[in-house]
């Protein structure tokens, strides 16, 4: 059984891109930047950073890009954190390819969702999770009904939580009801499993209820404020707690739209981090989303700053 600690938190990061015409859609992965960036989020704080998420456009980079992406993280990082990397692909055969490279990379768990492309039922998901935990990193799977169309269950969480190396699941359904339902389903069973916040606008309700970690997408943007957020939690200073999360919340639930990469590429932008474009098939925010997330995340930086005072 792998053994590793996947709670914290621990940032989908962005990853930057330069212009260059020879690149797909003309923009080329800026590594560099990409491994500044892990070095600084783990700086302010942050447990572990998780590449080659849907933050991190995955599905938008070639294999060669795609395992770079990782390795630079670990390069980047060393052991002073985790390194999550996400191994998401239509098949268990894809993603148990890309959960070997990650271990010889040097990465210390992956994040897995179930087949990418095919709404898969119970048991070829139950296949899916115990092929690519064979690869013996610790493993988190991924809910995430609204973009996979297949919503993990509390019964089927718990299922799934008795294959060897499956650690914890990373929580996106939006129902907060889960973390209880999830430990009721797993105790009824005999399995175990830790519940990862998986979205920045649950996540006080998700640790009061019994989560352990936070796979969190503006610490991209505000880690050491996440970072404090996560820490009033877990040692229960709820009314601290309240108040920070009051003032990221406006920000916080652009990480649940379909728009949240090019909303948190903005905020890194309005911080000094570089954001930048995003790769087909995103687009650019409309003139009035884009005037949105500005005014959402000046709010949180308004909010924070009269914190601080």
């Amino acid at each position: 059984m792998a053994e590793r600690d996947l709670g914290g938190v621990v940032v989908a990061t962005a990853l930057p891109y330069v212009e260059n015409p020879s690149a797909p859609a003309g923009l080329e992965v800026a590594y560099d930047r990409y491994a500044e960036h892990c070095t600084w989020l783990i700086d302010n704080g942050c447990h572990g950073v998780g590449p080659n998420g849907s933050l991190g456009e995955y599905s938008s980079l070639t294999d060669d890009e795609r395992r770079r992406v990782v390795q630079t993280a670990v390069a980047a990082v060393g052991d002073r954190a985790t390194v999550i990397a996400g191994v998401h692909a239509p098949g268990w055969h894809e993603a148990r390819r890309w959960a070997d490279l990650a271990g010889e990379d040097g990465a210390h768990a992956v994040l897995c969702l179930p087949p990418t492309m095919y709404r898969s039922g119970p048991v070829g998901i139950v296949e899916h999770f115990a092929k690519v935990a064979e690869a013996g990193l610790p493993v988190m799977i991924y809910n995430n009904p609204h973009d996979t169309k297949v919503d993990l269950t509390p019964d089927l969480v718990a299922e799934i939580a008795a294959i060897d190396n499956v650690v914890a699941v990373k929580e996106f359904s939006g129902d907060v009801r889960r973390a209880f339902a999830i430990a009721e389903a797993c105790e009824a069973r005999g399995s175990s499993i830790e519940v990862i916040a998986g979205a920045d606008d649950v996540l006080l309700e998700l640790m009061l209820d019994g989560a352990t970690g936070w796979f969190a997408g503006y610490p991209n943007v505000f880690p050491a404020e996440a970072v404090a957020l996560y820490e009033h939690m877990r040692a229960g200073r709820f009314a601290e707690a309240r108040t920070l999360y009051r003032s990221l919340i406006a920000a916080f639930r652009w990480d649940s739209r379909t728009e949240f990469v090019q909303a948190i590429k903005l905020g890194m932008d309005m911080v000094g981090r570089h954001g930048g474009a995003c790769r087909p098939p995103r687009t650019a925010l409309s003139p009035d989303q884009a005037e949105q997330v500005r005014a959402d995340t000046r709010r949180a930086l308004d909010a924070l700053a009269a914190l601080t005072v």
